[in-house]
């Protein structure tokens, strides 16, 4: 697919279109801003604005969207659902949908992987099911205090804000974030520091001045904070220093799980069990909001009405969120998953290796995999030429350094080559330009 190049447009007055957007809509948003057309259609990894010009999605509408957009098979169960006058939204009623989702991720994901979960659905988003877990944890254990750790994101309601690093986000709280205790992630202070001994010593310590935590909560891979991937080995002994304190281990799964990362959940390569375990994002397979917790089953102490949500209920999430499942039976589904996350890996070795006099650092695992640039400034300008060259990205890192590439799980090979090799362009060429001064 031939994607063509367009002008870079930065004001409101260039587009006539956005008034309405001016006009109308909070100021609080900002993916639009960066990227300032008006989208009309989608399929797979690829969007089209109103003036017909095609763009390469890179971004996943940040990892919700793992199977592409409109995929034929997803839309094909969701057309013939509605058709039917199956029910839409059922709070936390039973019906046909949600029996089939429930049956299905039992059998083809939990079961094969050795796990035992009750499953709780809760408000549609990521920070739903944040909330929700530390509800669990904090009412199972008696405990309030919860470690989170640096660069962690976790979402932007003030539970999970309390959770979240950045400090930025952190201050759009607008009240004080309480009964958290950072600490450093995974190689926060360089391969030979061990965190997980600190963490240990500090909350064993009588004297160490932390109350002991509910939960410690933590995502394998940090997808905002800058691609930081926790090893095999730290996740392990987190794991067990949880186990051995009777501290509950909640991993987030919003954004690397459902094969972000290669496997269905992050946690998976380090043999963990996580006591709770929170998905959205992709879980509903055709970008319809969708959240969950898993949770051990003698941690499931809640009384009904404990915790709620309107919208847990939405059997259209359900209706695809099940037949997405299917995916992972699928070995031509599956390969072309590893062939894609080898190609990314390769191409960005590549361009890692090209400059090496600058530095550049290759992050992340799987699909969720980028270039940390070091400069925000270059990072920003490399995104706006993407942008203008037809590929949609984003930066992540606590100062935006980072290139972050999330393409959908199912993208063309030849789309995500071609996206590469624009990348590799874009990136030379800034460099280039750095260079002459």
């Amino acid at each position: 697919m031939t994607h063509m190049t367009n002008k870079t447009i930065t004001t409101p007055c260039d587009l006539p279109f956005l008034n309405v957007f001016e006009e109308l809509e909070s100021s609080v948003r900002t993916y639009c801003r960066k990227f300032p057309v008006k989208f009309t259609k989608a399929r797979n990894a690829t969007l089209w604005d109103d003036t017909g010009k095609s763009y390469l999605d890179f971004l996943s509408c940040a990892g919700a969207l793992n199977y592409g957009h409109n995929h034929p098979v997803l839309k094909s169960v969701l057309i013939d659902y509605l058709q039917s006058d199956g029910v839409t939204t059922s709070l936390d009623m039973h019906t046909s949908a949600k029996a089939d989702f429930l049956e299905i991720f039992n059998r083809q994901i939990l079961r094969p992987r050795g796990l035992k979960y009750k499953i709780q659905f809760t408000g549609p988003t990521g920070t739903n099911a944040i909330e929700a877990a530390l509800k669990v944890a904090r009412k199972a254990t008696g405990r309030s205090n919860v470690v989170a750790f640096t660069n962690g994101f976790h979402g932007m309601t003030l539970g999970s804000l309390a959770l979240t690093a950045n400090g930025e986000d952190r201050k759009s709280g607008g009240a004080g974030l309480s009964d958290t205790v950072r600490m450093p992630y995974c190689e926060y202070f360089g391969e030979g520091v061990d965190t997980v001994t600190y963490l240990d010593k500090i909350i064993s310590d009588p004297a160490g001045g932390i109350d002991k935590p509910a939960a410690i909560v933590l995502e394998t891979v940090q997808g905002e904070g800058g691609l930081n991937v926790a090893s095999r080995q730290w996740l392990r002994d987190l794991s067990n220093f949880a186990k051995r304190e009777n501290i509950l281990l909640i991993v987030d799964e919003v954004q690397t799980g459902c094969g972000r990362t290669g496997s269905f959940f992050s946690f998976e390569r380090a043999s963990i069990e996580p006591d709770l375990v929170c998905l959205s994002k992709s879980i509903g397979g055709f970008g319809l909001p969708m959240a969950m917790v898993l949770i051990k089953p003698d941690l499931d102490t809640q009384t009904p009405g404990e915790h709620s949500g309107t919208f847990r209920g939405n059997n259209l999430a359900f209706i695809t969120a099940r037949r997405a499942l299917d995916f992972w039976n699928d070995a031509a589904f599956v390969n072309h998953l590893e062939n894609n996350i080898q190609i990314l890996r390769d191409r960005l070795d590549h361009i890692a290796q090209s400059h090496t006099k600058h530095g550049l650092l290759v992050k992340g695992l799987g699909l969720m995999k980028g270039v940390d640039v070091h400069d925000p400034l270059l990072a920003r300008h490399i995104q706006n030429d993407m942008f203008t060259q037809g590929v949609i990205l984003e930066t992540c890192g606590p100062k935006s350094q980072i290139i972050k590439i999330m393409p959908p799980l199912t993208i063309e090979e030849d789309d995500l080559v071609q996206g590469l090799d624009i990348l590799e362009h874009v990136i030379t060429a800034q460099l280039r330009d750095m260079e002459k001064g």
